[in-house]
């Protein structure tokens, strides 16, 4: 479905801009003017395929492309659009700008967060959807002390092997379901029902298992439950990163992204209640979700997937604090997108794209470590078992709780400042400071277990839990949802975060029902001693293969992952690099603006 009837004479004027802008960037386009483009980078004109075509070529082009989409009443806003967007920095020499249009670009790179309500909105909507996801994974923490007794399992006491090994089952049913079902929905899903018909499904899902998982009367009739659970919990963690992506600027794009782990932090806040109570309440702010997704925008790069340039426009329009922006990001990102559909191989399926095509594979193992490390850094064995864990130390069910509730106070309160370090020191840097401290920090929790006196062990157990938290909300925490949203291109973007989520349920999988029996077999101390070690490992992975992201644009970030392996492994391994040093760039810097 278009915004345009396919008529000959439109289909014609299509050919014709099709045919005049390929001409136009073969003819008249400079390499020289391209700068410091990445050695064997067979992707590299997406750096900003718009530089050195002449102003009146790249006039009329965007003339062309306006009214071969059925945007005529807006061409002449577009094509100043494509002037800002060849050189984003230079408007103001540029004389078919007014004083106001030239005011307003101008006031966009000194306020980065002067942004339309309607963006805000969907980050509401954004961070309604990770406050349910939050209470979807982590409601089983508090309920973990009571389930088990209720329904004749005792996982606490001495040669319960199998007890221990049903309360992972129940806990990690949902992440089971991820994995191996739920993530892989979300492409068909997105092209089907589009991103704000994925949230809205999903949410429905959520809704209605929650309520489900509070009448249960079984362990098996509880893990069935949870297990449907993650039908929603998959695809709507694989699209509302992206969609907040696809929909964000790029100077603030990690902050508005990072809400998903701030908001599903916050929920850990909320588990103090009857265990019944604590599974079904996530269904309420699920109901919120369904209503509000109908009044935000659908996301303009899915729109302009589609075919549907009109509604793309309109979308941005909303998205956007003035129609020149409107019209810069609409008209670049359709660029980049056209140069990256003549680069996209052909009878290829996107799975094998995804592997075999290096700049896919470079980001595919990106996402995978940061993704991976989430789950192995240790902080969902918090998550899901603290109160278990404050337990062992020598609390009461109701003191554990509350020590529960510290942590979740703790990782909603230090993610905060996430909002501005993670486009600010960027992604890499945050992951590289913290890893460090903690792994520190798990290896006292365990050694704490040592201590033979009871407050004294609670104490340490407890403050090495929390530092520990205080250093993973603003780091790992945010990272990689942030990281894996904005790591693929468009073509294999929804395969591409499926992959990485089905990664990050899985291992959560392996880590929730392996846990309650590792702390049988390993003792406290061996449990965390061994995340205190993958933590080590993950910052050795972190310095090699994961590059810099921040402040480009999702169609830049191209160039980043097309840097071969061995010179990204020699840069990184000889210098140490906390940050990425990508040279001058021809793209937007911080402030800019490009979608």
């Amino acid at each position: 479905m278009t915004d345009v009837k396919r008529d000959p004479s439109v289909e014609t004027e299509k050919r014709e801009y099709t045919h005049a802008e390929q001409g136009s960037q073969s003819d008249d386009f400079d390499p020289k003017n391209k700068l410091h483009l990445a050695e064997g980078n067979t992707n590299a004109k997406l750096s900003n395929p718009l530089v050195g075509i002449p102003h009146d070529k790249l006039e009329e082009q965007a003339l062309a492309f306006a009214h071969s989409y059925g945007l005529s009443e807006h061409a002449d806003i577009i094509r100043k659009g494509a002037l800002v967007a060849q050189d984003p920095l230079g408007f103001d020499s540029l004389p078919q700008l007014t004083p106001e249009e030239k005011a307003e670009l101008q006031r966009e790179q000194t306020h980065r967060w002067d942004q339309p309500k309607t963006l805000y909105y969907l980050v509401v909507l954004c961070s309604m959807a990770a406050a349910v996801q939050g209470m979807d994974e982590t409601v089983i923490n508090g309920a973990n002390l009571f389930w088990p007794r209720q329904f004749g399992l005792f996982p606490d006491e001495p040669g319960r092997g199998r007890d221990q090994w049903l309360l992972g089952l129940v806990a990690s049913a949902p992440y089971l379901c991820c994995a191996v079902l739920g993530c892989w929905l979300t492409d068909p899903m997105n092209r089907m029902f589009g991103r704000r018909g994925t949230i809205f499904i999903t949410a429905t899902l959520s809704w209605l298992t929650c309520f489900w998982q509070g009448v249960t009367n079984s362990w098996p009739h509880l893990f069935a439950a949870r297990f449907v659970l993650g039908l929603g919990v998959g695809p709507k963690s694989s699209t509302v990163p992206v969609y907040a992506a696809e929909c964000s600027p790029a100077p603030i794009r990690g902050a508005l992204v990072m809400m998903w782990q701030m908001w599903t932090a916050f929920r850990l806040l909320c588990s103090g209640l009857n265990w019944r109570l604590m599974l079904g309440s996530a269904g309420v702010p699920a109901l919120a979700i369904m209503a509000q997704v109908y009044f935000c925008p659908e996301s303009p790069r899915w729109l302009m997937g589609k075919g549907r340039y009109l509604k793309a426009f309109e979308s941005l329009c909303r998205l956007r604090k003035t129609k020149i922006m409107a019209a810069r990001d609409f008209y670049y990102i359709h660029t980049l997108l056209v140069a990256e559909q003549e680069l996209k191989p052909s009878g290829k399926w996107r799975i094998v794209e995804l592997f075999t095509i290096p700049r896919n594979r470079r980001a595919a193992l990106a996402s995978f470590i940061v993704m991976f490390m989430q789950q192995f850094c240790g902080i969902n064995v918090i998550a899901y078992y603290s109160s278990t864990i404050f337990s062992q130390a020598g609390l009461g069910d109701i003191q554990s709780i509350l020590g529960s509730w510290g942590f979740g106070m703790l990782n909603f309160v230090f993610a905060l400042p996430a909002v501005y370090t993670i486009d600010t020191f960027g992604r890499r840097f945050l992951l590289l400071t913290t890893f460090p401290a903690m792994s520190a920090c798990l290896l006292i929790t365990g050694m704490a277990f040592f201590i033979g006196n009871d407050h004294a062990r609670t104490g340490v157990v407890a403050a090495g839990m929390y530092v520990f938290t205080i250093f993973y909300s603003p780091g790992e925490g945010p990272v990689p949802f942030t990281y894996s949203a904005e790591a693929f291109p468009l073509n294999i973007r929804d395969f591409g975060m499926s992959f990485a989520t089905a990664t990050c349920w899985f291992f959560n999988f392996v880590v929730a029902i392996t846990f309650p029996r590792l702390l049988g077999a390993f003792t406290p101390q061996g449990a965390f001693g061994w995340y205190a070690a993958w933590n080590a490992i993950g910052w050795v992975l972190i310095l090699l293969f994961v590059p810099e992201t921040k402040a480009l644009s999702l169609e830049e970030l191209d160039q980043v992952f097309s840097v071969p392996t061995h010179t990204m492994l020699h840069t990184n391994f000889v210098k140490c690099h906390l940050h990425e040093d990508l040279g001058p760039r021809t793209y937007a810097p911080p402030g800019a603006g490009h979608a």
